[in-house]
C-alpha cells in the first residue's frame, strides 16, 4: 500500500476542530488497524481575534486568515486540509489567492451524502451566516436537494447557544431540548433529514436523539478525509474561491 496522504486539519473553533482531529485518527484505526492512521498536522488560531471580522462582514480579511493557515499546513507537508467550520466556507468561497494546497469543502461533502442516502428535502442547523448565507443553499442546489432552515427566533436561539456554549464545550438539555424541538418543525414543515453544519451541533444532538435521520458535518468530513488520504476516492482540487 502506497503511503497515505497527509491530512491537513485547519481549526476555526476549538470544539469542532478537536472532533475532527479524532474523527480521523479513529477512521484510520477503522481502516488500518490497532494505531494506524494518516499524517494529521493541525494549525489554527484562536477565534476571538476573528468574531468582530464576522459581525462586521469582512470576509476578505477572515480569508487571509484562513489562507495564512493553510500555508503553515503546507509548509508542514500536508497535501491538502479540511476546515472543521461550516461558517468558515463562506470566506474560503470568496475571491483571492489560491490556496496552497487544495481544500476537501465540507457543504460538498454534506449535500453529497444527502444525495447518496436519497435524501430530498434538508434542515439545515448553524449558524445565522451559515443558515442564511450562500454555501449550503448552493451545495445542495447544485443536486436539486431543497434546503429549510428554521424561523428567524430559533435561528437566533441556534446561534446564540453555539457561540455561549457549544464552542465553549457546554452542552446543556434545556439547549439540547431546543434544538429537538427546532428539527421536529423542519420535520413538520416537510424535511426528510437535518444537516448539523455547525461542527459542534454533532456533541449536543446524536442520531438517537434526533426526530430526523442527522448529516454530521463534523464526522462526514473527516471520514471523507481518511478516504482522500487511503486513495479510495479522489484528491480535492478546489483551491478557494466560486465552487
Amino acid at each position: 500500500m502506497n503511503e497515505p496522504l497527509h491530512i491537513g486539519i485547519l481549526a476555526h473553533s476549538a470544539e469542532g476542530a478537536t472532533l475532527s482531529y479524532r474523527t480521523v485518527w479513529q477512521e484510520g484505526i477503522r481502516k488500518l488497524g490497532a494505531h494506524e492512521h494518516p499524517r494529521i498536522t493541525m494549525s489554527g488560531g484562536a477565534m476571538a481575534p476573528t468574531l468582530d471580522l464576522w459581525e462586521r462582514g469582512d470576509l476578505a480579511a477572515l480569508r487571509q486568515i484562513f489562507w495564512e493557515d493553510a500555508e503553515r499546513l503546507a509548509a508542514a507537508g500536508a497535501d491538502f486540509f479540511i476546515l472543521p467550520d461550516n461558517t468558515a466556507h463562506i470566506a474560503l468561497e470568496q475571491p483571492g489567492p489560491d490556496f496552497p494546497i487544495p481544500c476537501l469543502h465540507i457543504a460538498e461533502v454534506v449535500a453529497a451524502q444527502a444525495e447518496t442516502d436519497g435524501w430530498r428535502h434538508i434542515g439545515v442547523l448553524g449558524t445565522n451566516w451559515t443558515m442564511e448565507g450562500p454555501v449550503y443553499k448552493e451545495a445542495l442546489a447544485r443536486r436539486s436537494l431543497e434546503r429549510s432552515i428554521p424561523a428567524v427566533e430559533d435561528r437566533e436561539i441556534i446561534h446564540n447557544a453555539i457561540f455561549d456554549e457549544l464552542c465553549l464545550g457546554d452542552f446543556r438539555a434545556e439547549t439540547r431540548a431546543e434544538f429537538i424541538r427546532v428539527i421536529n418543525d423542519l420535520q413538520s414543515g416537510g424535511c426528510d433529514a437535518v444537516a448539523l453544519v455547525c461542527t459542534e451541533i454533532p456533541l449536543l444532538i446524536t442520531e438517537q436523539m434526533s426526530p430526523l435521520p442527522i448529516l454530521d458535518s463534523t464526522r462526514l468530513q473527516a471520514k471523507a478525509a481518511v478516504a482522500v488520504a487511503l486513495g479510495e476516492t479522489a484528491k480535492p482540487v478546489w483551491l478557494g474561491g466560486a465552487v
